[in-house]
């Protein structure tokens, strides 16, 4: 299976976890998290909310792209075309969770 390469902008420091939504232009997935921007605590939570909203495991996720940055590049292994249907879904904001 291709993997599969999302773009992602953080906001850290939310009120409360969500993925959903975009950003910036280009437009990117929007990934709010309670965790600070400090150590990669920020990262290790993003990862973690990405792998619950895709149904995925969070070593399925790979920053390659920004990782001192908001916004970020990151692939999915052994991702399918439910995936990129997924995440277009979350860019439209139309999963919940």
């Amino acid at each position: 299976m291709p993997d599969l390469l999302i773009e992602i902008r953080v906001r850290p420091n939310a009120s409360r976890n969500k993925v959903g939504g975009t950003a910036g232009d280009p437009p990117r997935l929007v990934v709010a998290v309670q965790a600070p921007a400090v150590d990669g605590k920020a990262n290790a939570a993003v990862i973690k909310e990405l792998a619950a909203a895709f149904g995925l495991r969070p070593r399925d996720f790979t920053i390659v792209h920004g990782e001192l940055a908001r916004d970020k590049r990151l692939l999915i292994s052994n991702a399918s075309a439910e995936l990129d249907r997924k995440y277009e879904e979350l860019k439209l904001g139309l999963t919940l969770l």
